[in-house]
């Protein structure tokens, strides 16, 4: 068994040998804990015909425990200082891959297709970078990536407002952005103290599981989301207030848009917050014909 990479001596013994400095720009981060790594890669629940998909592999501290666990492991990595790093730390293990793009540009689809041919089943696993967690969590979703799902650890906060319920303060259109296309759990929370350097805030572990259809069935998926948006525009306002201050034209078209709203039966004074996936998707379905552009 070849020693870990996560525990804080051997972090420090690779970044002094490369005379490596952390990049602030970049988010980095590195877990010094093999345990917490372990446990994240059991949430994946990956087998030996799995793969996986990494983002940010840093000195492939997580991506050891991925390819032990799985067939194949494909790593995202931005930063060419940490390439000779991975070159070396994961020489072990022969079922790695290490792509230098930045994964909001890459075509994910394609390099699937290229590189995961013999899997029956793939999941993305990351210890993301905080400042494009939610950027890179859409684009993997609306891609419709023939994934299972996610396991990602990001700021808890995030990770709160990721899994949130209707009629909670965290609720709100990044929850249903993601929980349309996933069931969302918060699995874990990690304590900063895990990390080297240590990040001002605590993390946490979420798994998203891909739904087989969307959690409700919408006209024009566009158009329902920018209507999410448009009612947590301002959270104290009432969805009628928001609605008519946000979409186009709304102010004109205030009346037919109470109407909508008590033909879905939800009363105008409510709140964005209080809405299911079920009730947006039912107003946006309604309100959709008359915002279509002509």
């Amino acid at each position: 068994m070849n020693k870990d990479i996560a525990t804080p001596i051997r972090t420090k013994e690779i970044l002094n040998k490369y005379g490596f400095s952390f990049k602030k720009s970049l988010g980095q981060n590195f877990l010094v804990d093999p345990n917490i790594l372990k446990k994240i890669t059991e949430f994946a629940e990956l087998t030996d015909q799995s793969g996986a998909i990494e983002i940010g592999p840093g000195i492939g501290a997580l991506t050891e425990h991925l390819a032990r666990a799985s067939k194949k492991v494909v790593a995202f990595e931005i930063d060419q200082r940490l390439l000779p790093i991975l070159d070396d730390t994961l020489s072990p293990y022969g079922n790695v891959k290490i792509i230098h793009q930045d994964v909001l540009k890459a075509d994910v689809s394609e390099m699937i297709q290229e590189e995961f041919q013999q899997v029956k089943d793939l999941m993305v696993v990351a210890n993301l970078p905080y400042y494009v967690t939610t950027p890179i969590i859409m684009k993997l979703l609306e891609e419709r990536l023939p994934i299972r799902g996610i396991v990602v650890m990001l700021q808890k906060e995030v990770a709160d407002r990721i899994s949130a319920k209707p009629g909670t303060k965290d609720y709100g259109s990044l929850s249903i952005a993601i929980q349309y296309y996933t069931k969302a759990e918060a699995v874990m929370i990690v304590p900063k103290t895990v990390f080297m350097p240590q990040p001002n805030v605590d993390s946490a572990v979420i798994r998203l599981t891909k739904r087989e259809q969307p959690a409700a069935q919408v006209t024009n998926e566009e158009f329902f989301f920018s209507v999410t948006r448009a009612a947590f525009a301002q959270r104290r306002k009432t969805i009628l207030n928001n609605l008519t201050s946000q979409l186009p034209d709304g102010k004109e078209k205030k009346q037919q848009i109470i109407d909508i709203l008590e033909e879905v039966n939800i009363e105008p004074s409510r709140r964005g917050e209080t809405l299911s996936i079920q009730e947006f998707a039912d107003l946006s379905n309604e309100l959709y014909p008359l915002f279509k552009s002509k």
